[in-house]
């Protein structure tokens, strides 16, 4: 009897291996009690579909530990997520060796430490010799393994953002030690130093170091071939020029600044100088010229194609939109990405609260839906996805359903409310029907939220508006009408109505986008962030010219 009803307690494990599945999802409310009635650890027949590729189990409390078994019955996996649970302070046994597993994704656990015994796997032979993703963001890590290299000598993208790393071992940095390594992420961190040996990573492209505690940048990262996209913000650096030129240059320019000895002492810098005050010079002169010209939308810019963003200050605004918040940190999970959504302008109705509800208590009126809780709305997209899941006969999902396993174990969902009461936006789920964008619709009101951080929020604020920027012609001509407004569209700037249209520029004039600033503020009105601000839109390409 004790048998049959712990073969009924776990139903997906039935039907995948009636089904042959390779794919399996494991999340929902139910799990959390599942997994606490097996000692904190996935249960022991998981470990007995040998054809599974994919393994998620996201969003469970009570997983401590993956338990024993997973390397031996799973020889076949590629690719394993287990976000947001509990698992740590270590990994105990140690996941590998998995010979194919491609993508690891631990972001969002409770891990310390990943020491020999308790963390990814083996070094010799290599635990994950086919590793190419791996995600250990939003965890509590002090120290990375010193024999990581050598257990995934293949790794292409290593995420480490929002831990407590102070530093890199040395092994990571061996020439040859990851000759794949293309994106390294460890924004968030307290990060004292880094090392000049991060030139051996031949291979990388994109690296995050922002908001740590570094005070120099080693001029050998110049020498990384292939670096294309750096992030240094929030790091005092002593070097003052170099710390400006991190918050608003291309990663060319300080690249070029580092080549050349430019950290305030060392070689090169008696060859920089003359050139350093030339061009200084020459870009003030530009700045002068782009204020005495970019006060009217009609005035002569230059060049025909030219764009022009200019920032509506809140003081100009006769009836300023004000935001205000009292969603904290600690009603929302960590998670990596932001969320973005677009409404119609007009339709919005200022002042915004952005705040959190029980499930319950949170009605809205989803696009293209009927009005809802979002606990039963959230409910019959779960059935959605899996009808979806049966008539494909797999595990992944398709559409809004996607994002469900973010809203896991919230007592409270996020939601934007505006003046009338009506929650205009549910992220990271859907919008509303009130505020949704249509063909016709000519003004935009943008959305951007992230538990994550302020930053990663205005980085992305900045990427889309830049983005819409450079839009010429206007997108959605040939489109039915409907919402771009929602996360169920994927909505991309590509994809965005054409703001930059302005019947007042001439044929060949240039193109203009008006950017109006938006206050947030607490609950007592006291102000939080401004944007954009003088330190957003730093990094428009050349033919863009931001008029604050």
């Amino acid at each position: 009897m004790a048998a049959a009803a712990v073969s009924e307690s776990w139903p997906e494990l039935e039907l995948a291996e009636r089904e042959r599945r390779r794919e399996l999802l494991l999340t929902g409310p139910g799990l959390e009690e599942r997994v606490r009635a097996a000692g904190g650890q996935l249960p022991p027949r998981l470990f007995t579909l040998p054809l599974l590729h994919y393994l998620e189990v996201s969003g469970c409390g009570s997983l401590r530990a993956p338990g024993p078994g997973l390397a031996q019955g799973l020889p076949q996996l590629h690719s394993l997520v287990l976000r947001r649970n509990a698992l740590g302070p270590g990994l105990s046994p140690e996941l590998g060796p998995l010979p194919a597993l491609r993508v690891l994704d631990l972001s969002g656990n409770a891990l310390e430490a990943l020491p020999p015994g308790q963390g990814l796997g083996p070094a010799e032979p290599p635990g994950l010799p086919q590793l190419q993703s791996l995600n250990l963001s939003g965890n509590r890590l002090r120290e990375l393994p010193a024999d990581l290299a050598r257990c995934a000598p293949r790794l292409q993208s290593l995420n480490l953002t929002g831990n407590c790393l102070d530093s890199f071992p040395a092994e990571l940095f061996r020439p040859g030690a990851l000759p794949l390594l293309s994106e390294l992420a460890a924004a968030d961190n307290c990060l004292r130093e880094l090392s000049p040996d991060i030139a051996h990573l031949a291979s990388l492209k994109t690296l995050d170091l922002s908001n740590n505690q570094l005070s120099e940048i080693p001029a050998e990262l110049a020498d990384c071939p292939k670096l294309k996209e750096i992030n240094f913000r929030g790091n005092k650096l002593r070097d003052k020029r170099l710390e400006k030129m991190v918050s608003g240059c291309q990663t060319r320019s300080i690249l070029e600044y580092l080549r050349v000895g430019g950290r305030g002492g060392g070689k090169g810098k008696g060859r920089a100088e003359g050139s350093e005050k030339e061009e200084s010079r020459r870009k003030r002169r530009e700045r002068k010229q782009r204020r005495e010209g970019g006060d009217g939308e009609e005035q002569d810019v230059g060049d025909a194609g030219r764009l022009l963003l200019r920032v509506l200050h809140v003081s100009e605004n006769p009836v300023p939109l004000t935001v205000r918040t009292k969603l904290h940190e600690d009603l929302c999970e960590k998670r990596t990405a932001a969320t973005l959504a677009t409404h119609e302008l007009r339709a919005v109705k200022g002042p915004l609260l952005y705040c959190a509800r029980p499930p319950q208590d949170l009605k809205i009126v989803p696009l293209g839906r009927k009005e809802a809780k979002a606990k039963e709305l959230v409910r019959q997209l779960q059935l959605e996805a899996e009808e979806q899941r049966k008539q494909k006969k797999r595990q992944s999902v398709s559409g809004l359903h996607r994002y469900l396993h973010l809203l896991d174990g919230n007592e409270n969902y996020p939601c934007l409310v505006d003046a009338d009461g009506d929650v205009i936006s549910f992220p990271p789920i859907t919008n509303s029907e009130k505020t949704k964008v249509k063909k016709t619709t000519s003004d935009l009101f943008l959305e951007v939220t992230s538990a994550t951080s302020l930053q990663i929020c205005k980085d992305v604020m900045d990427a889309l508006i830049l983005k819409m920027a450079e839009m010429k012609k206007y997108t959605l001509e040939n489109k039915e009408e409907g919402s771009l407004s929602d996360t169920e569209a994927d909505a991309v700037s590509g994809q965005l109505p054409d703001p930059t249209t302005n019947p007042s520029a001439g044929k060949d004039g240039p193109s203009l986008l008006v950017v109006e600033q938006v206050r947030v503020v607490d609950l007592e009105g006291s102000l939080k962030v401004v944007y954009p601000s003088k330190a957003d839109l730093a990094t428009a390409p050349p033919h863009v010219t931001v008029v604050r």
